[in-house]
């Protein structure tokens, strides 16, 4: 995880949201150990409720569990889980706005993919 904090946004959903990034990258899977309050409040210079908060808002969607004495742990399926939520967001928000722009710009679908894949149109 990163360092760098930004003022658009509360400090624990940055946090969240750097949480959900590695379990999407797949740095965190199913099974894995969040790093523990205490260590990432240190790690960071955070103060540990706003790790705590981060980390049960992951709880409260059921992407992590609490195990007594242990830690967090990833659940099950929390990859897949934020994938298809992730998606879902990206299609109802991002991409109209996006499909806005490419219109707006006169590009073609096609030739952005095939300059994406390297490919001259």
């Amino acid at each position: 995880m990163s360092a760098s904090w930004h003022d658009n946004s509360p400090i624990y959903r940055q946090l969240k949201a750097k949480v959900v990034g590695m379990m999407l990258d797949g740095a965190l899977q199913s099974g894995d150990a969040l790093p523990s309050v205490r260590q990432v409040a240190a790690d960071y210079q955070l103060n540990p409720i706003t790790v705590s908060r981060a980390y049960q808002e992951l709880v409260d969607e059921a992407l992590v569990e609490k195990r007594r004495g242990l830690g967090m742990y990833v659940l099950d399926g929390a990859r897949d889980k934020l994938l298809a939520s992730e998606r879902e967001r990206f299609m109802r928000e991002e991409w109209p706005a996006m499909l806005e722009r490419i219109t707006r710009l006169g590009l073609d679908v096609e030739q952005l993919l095939l300059a994406h894949k390297g490919a001259t149109p």
